[in-house]
């Protein structure tokens, strides 16, 4: 599997490329699916999980699929009244502020991702040999921040303000997340994919020492005990530059790198110890395919210089997700660009 050699310092047979956000909205096959079916709906449904995986697999030969799911997954199969509403993202009825909301919140079981587990088995059994099935969750931060704040923020003001003015409380949630966490990794693992990728997607509106206080050994304790089982771990999130060589400290075999950064100086930052993934501005997609070659042109060029100074490997990849008006022939087309170049 090229994903898993670039990943483990191995030489794969070809450059490897996924993209964040490949199973969705900028595939019209997709559209038609879900058309008449909500998101968390969509979710817990072991078949359509599945073809929604396979669906950007076959269409643009990838060579990882990652599970079609939800960071907020677990959250809602534990118990918790969210929902995800169309053009805001995960909205959650009760946000947590108190000790008693902490308390309040229900611990995940590994029987109630039954369906999660379901549809792994199912995509295992369509998937190419040589295509890697990366699972994911969200990291406790980022959950931590819809649960605190009730829904999306630009400000993540009511998360700082129990972060730092009650860290006994923010402690005891962060534990719990980090639970709920572990149990749906290793789940996942479990049940056979080939890779996990923890997204702490707001992780980036911290300082340095902030995250090193708040975040750091949670999302430590995570990487620790999936650690175990072997398979790749992949740590992600947007505007982190300030922070790569803590969240490569916290545990990982592949940081992923959003585009503010180059490469080449990102791999030095985290000291070569860990192979890179990244980092495709997503709107040059939609920039056309002289755009498109040129930066990745550019950041395959990155990668071989990080390669050639020591870093174990490079994985093509957006620095997000992919964007949903998208067109899905540019997506084929960088995906071809990549395995030629």
């Amino acid at each position: 599997m090229p994903l898993i050699a670039a990943a483990t310092g191995a030489t794969p047979s070809r450059r490897p490329v996924w993209f964040m956000r490949q199973a969705g909205r900028s595939l019209p096959e997709y559209r038609a699916l879900r058309a008449d079916r909500g998101m968390l709906e969509s979710c817990f449904d072991a078949g359509l999980v599945c073809e929604i995986t396979m669906q950007p697999v076959r269409r643009h030969d990838t060579d990882a699929a990652i599970l079609f799911s939800d960071i907020v997954v677990p959250l809602r199969a534990a118990g918790v009244d969210l929902d995800i509403v169309p053009g805001t993202g995960p909205v959650i009825a009760s946000p947590i502020r108190t000790a008693a909301d902490v308390e309040a919140l229900p611990r995940l079981e590994r029987d109630e991702v039954g369906a999660i587990t379901s549809a792994i088995g199912l995509i295992i059994d369509e998937l190419p040999p040589t295509v890697s099935l990366i699972g994911f969750a969200g990291a406790p931060f980022t959950l931590a921040s819809y649960l605190i704040e009730g829904g999306p923020t630009r400000t993540y003001e009511n998360t700082k303000r129990m972060m730092l003015a009650e860290p006994e409380l923010w402690h005891g949630l962060m534990s719990r997340l980090t639970d709920l966490t572990i149990t749906f990794l290793t789940a996942q693992i479990e049940a056979g994919v080939d890779a996990v990728q923890l997204f702490d997607s707001w992780a980036g509106t911290l300082s340095a020492a902030a995250y090193e206080t708040y975040v750091a050994p949670h999302s430590t304790r995570v990487m620790a005990e999936i650690e175990k089982f072997g398979v790749p771990r992949i740590h992600f999130g947007v505007g982190t530059g300030e922070l790569l060589r803590s969240m490569t400290q916290v545990g990982t075999e592949v940081i992923g790198v959003d585009w503010r950064l180059p490469l080449d100086e990102a791999a030095g930052r985290v000291g070569r110890e860990v192979a890179i993934q990244g980092n495709l501005d997503p709107t040059a997609l939609l920039s056309g395919r002289e755009v498109v070659h040129g930066e990745l042109t550019r950041i395959i060029a990155e990668g071989e210089r990080a390669i050639a100074a020591g870093t174990p490997g490079h994985i093509v990849n957006l620095g997000h997700g992919v964007l949903p008006n998208t067109d899905a022939d540019a997506i084929t087309h960088a995906v071809d660009l990549i395995h030629s170049l």
